[in-house]
């Protein structure tokens, strides 16, 4: 019987990690597709809505199965639950602004300093302690984003600044995750957060909006609120399946696959600085998951 739970456990984990591995080439699918509609001419906060358009409506059909009523989506954490919206549409203006000049392996290699901002910021918002260990990844982690960014060269461009105002606002939005895990539905936060970037990005997106000329472009455009939804689910619906700490350096597959789109799509090819500060954010964000793993088991 103990064996057969323990296959149970590791099959579950496998699904999640397959889940995992799933939501993150759908987020690829997404940035990929905006950087091709940013070059063809797009402005940025058309994109941004459609992204937050198709997710809202999405949302909207799968909690109207279940009767839409206040009791199942009011809260008494509204402004908390709008706050951690807010950063995710942050999140995503500053990134779509950025991938019309950054290519996708420096946008995400930056990107993936969200979890080191993350240790930082939960020693003051969260009250947790952090050991001489993860601060010494905090601060090697953003020595890598000033490798791949390199501030004081003549390489450098500005629209990393926003890829840096990306990676803060996903660290926030974290935080405020945290803060709401088991006091609001994960359904609850998904249609908040579809709401509000459909409400704000409207009237930007009036004021820039292109029409498609072609069906792979309307395609593309579609497709980004339903990647982007059915990638949260994803998310969301892995760590029913497996643990955080398992599940976390999949993560970083998410900077494969864009790797990989960045070459295969639009032929280019990450320089030597990019592959080291990538590396070194990549070590940092690790060193920073295996203390928390170590922590949680002497726990």
């Amino acid at each position: 019987m103990a064996g057969l739970t323990a296959q149970v456990r590791q099959d579950r984990a496998q699904l999640g990690i397959a889940m995992m591995l799933g939501a993150y080439m759908l987020f690829a699918a997404v940035d990929t597709s905006v950087k091709w509609l940013v070059l063809a001419g797009f402005h940025a906060f058309q994109l941004a809505f459609m992204r937050y358009l198709g997710h809202f409506l999405i949302s909207l059909v799968q909690i109207g199965r279940g009767g839409v009523t206040f009791a199942r989506f009011g809260s008494g954490h509204v402004g908390l639950v709008l706050l951690r919206a807010s950063f995710l549409v942050a999140s995503t203006v500053l990134n779509f602004i950025a991938l019309n000049y950054l290519t996708l392996t420096v946008t995400s290699a930056i990107m993936f300093s969200a979890p080191i901002i993350l240790c930082a910021l939960s020693v003051p918002l969260l009250g947790e302690r952090v050991g001489p260990w993860r601060w010494f990844a905090i601060f090697l982690g953003f020595a890598g984003v000033l490798v791949i960014i390199r501030p004081f060269d003549e390489t450098f461009h500005w629209a990393a600044l926003l890829s840096v105002g990306n990676a803060f606002s996903m660290a926030f939005y974290s935080v405020l995750t945290r803060r709401l895990a088991g006091l609001i539905a994960a359904e609850t936060m998904q249609l908040y957060a579809g709401a509000l970037g459909t409400v704000v990005l409207f009237p930007l997106a009036v004021m820039t909006w292109q029409t498609p000329d072609t069906g792979l472009d309307w395609a593309l455009m579609l497709g980004l609120g339903l990647w982007g939804w059915a990638g949260h689910e994803l998310l969301t619906r892995a760590h029913g399946f497996a643990p955080a700490n398992t599940l976390m350096p999949y993560t970083y597959s998410f900077m494969i696959y864009l790797t990989i789109t960045s070459y295969v799509v639009f032929g280019n090819v990450p320089d030597i600085y990019t592959l080291i500060g990538a590396a070194i954010v990549v070590f940092s964000g690790l060193l920073i998951w295996q203390r928390e793993r170590a922590l949680g088991l002497r726990r």
